[in-house]
């Protein structure tokens, strides 16, 4: 079974001078509401500093887009290939992850210096003969995955922020999601074949592709996610004080973590405070629930006795209900689709090699960028991971 490319085919009519530049400064914007010293920290291995992400954002188009298409091409500095590669073996050998918030230099205004000179090139040739289809279908992909990059900037800048002790806000105005408090039913769905996967014209990553068939038994989800006052019920349960509802490795993190509430709860003179990006405030019990890992869903899943719905059972029924609030996880591993192959050269590393001991979310998130979300999106974390903006959706 032979699948399609990561690089689809793009619409001929696409103004790519103007998405372009959209797409590029509102990664500047997310970014406006920090002060200098915040673009440079990273408190954790996952977290890289919002800097970074500018910076490796823009080598993407230069050393995938400007390089090897647009013939005289100067190369802004060679260093910050070393600087800037993420993970691409083969572009060449790179700072590792963990020294990312090392790096006090190239400074904050030398990406900046660096993002004008790439998206003054970008421009040019971007009005030039020498955009192709195969560059174009390149392009795009380089356009999302900027967006997954604003995805991680607010993800990461919230956790800077949020472990300052300060707890200083990203910004003033609210961007809470509210859901309704108990005020959710299951729906049904029959047992049967199902096909999932991508299929139609427009973008989509090379791991959404091979359209196939599922078997689904008769199952049941929630129409709504779980709030807080819902997941606070788990927590004075003594959720994470009863082994019997989690894994073992999850209740290994549990103990070595000496976990007791999602990622930014605080409690404070005898309440449950929650870190937001407007800063420190007191828990919405009618706000969705989240930071939470897959650890912590499937064990609140348990102790309800229901379970959290497989990736395929959660994209048959999204057309039944609002996504886009949280991530959701789901019980499936991050695995191929039928028919996958990884492309060759460097965009084979995009996805390919992560298919291991990841877990699938599906959805969107109150970060995610506008027009980059569909049913058929896998995101996929390591089951320990909190920092995302992820809840919980369940089923039985």
């Amino acid at each position: 079974m032979k699948t399609d490319s990561l690089l689809k085919k793009t619409n001929p009519k696409t103004n790519w001078v103007e998405k372009y530049s959209e797409i590029r400064n509102h990664s500047v914007e997310i970014c406006r509401p920090l002060e200098i010293e915040d673009y440079v920290v990273q408190p954790i291995v996952d977290v890289s500093p919002p800097k970074w992400h500018l910076g490796h954002t823009t080598w993407f188009f230069e050393t995938f887009i400007l390089q090897p298409n647009f013939p005289g091409y100067e190369v802004y500095d060679p260093q910050y290939n070393f600087v800037f590669n993420s993970y691409y073996e083969t572009v060449g050998a790179r700072v590792i992850r963990t020294d990312r918030g090392n790096l006090s230099r190239p400074s904050v205004s030398d990406i900046f210096k660096y993002r004008e000179y790439v998206d003054e090139k970008m421009s040019r040739f971007l009005q030039s003969d020498y955009l192709t289809e195969p560059v174009q279908s390149l392009l795009e992909l380089g356009l999302n995955h900027e967006q997954q990059h604003q995805e991680l900037l607010l993800t990461d800048i919230k956790y800077i922020l949020g472990h300052n002790p300060l707890f200083p806000a990203y910004k003033k105005e609210s961007t809470s999601i509210k859901e309704k408090v108990r005020d959710s039913e299951m729906l049904s769905f029959s047992e049967g074949v199902y096909e999932i996967g991508f299929q139609g014209e427009g973008f989509c990553f090379d791991n959404e592709l091979g359209r196939h068939k599922v078997y689904l038994n008769d199952f049941q989800i929630s129409s709504h996610l779980i709030n807080n006052d819902e997941y606070l019920e788990f927590m004075n349960a003594g959720g994470y004080q009863d082994f019997r509802h989690w894994h073992a490795e999850g209740w290994d993190w549990v103990k070595q973590n000496e976990a007791k509430s999602p990622l930014y709860w605080h409690f404070i003179d005898e309440k449950w405070m929650n870190y937001t990006l407007n800063g420190l405030q007191e828990i919405d019990l009618a706000e969705a629930v989240c930071h939470i890992n897959f650890f912590e869903a499937s064990a609140f899943a348990s102790w309800k006795g229901k379970r959290l719905p497989t990736e395929a059972e959660w994209e048959v029924a999204s057309g039944h209900f609002d996504w886009g609030k949280r991530w959701e996880w789901t019980n499936s591993a991050y695995l191929p689709y039928p028919g996958f192959k990884k492309e060759a050269g460097a965009v084979g590393e995009y996805n390919g090699k992560f298919m291991v001991n990841q877990t699938v979310l599906r959805g969107a998130s109150v970060a995610t960028p506008i027009d980059h979300s569909r049913n058929t999106y896998r995101n996929f974390f390591p089951t320990h991971l909190q920092w995302q903006f992820t809840g919980i959706r369940l089923a039985k």
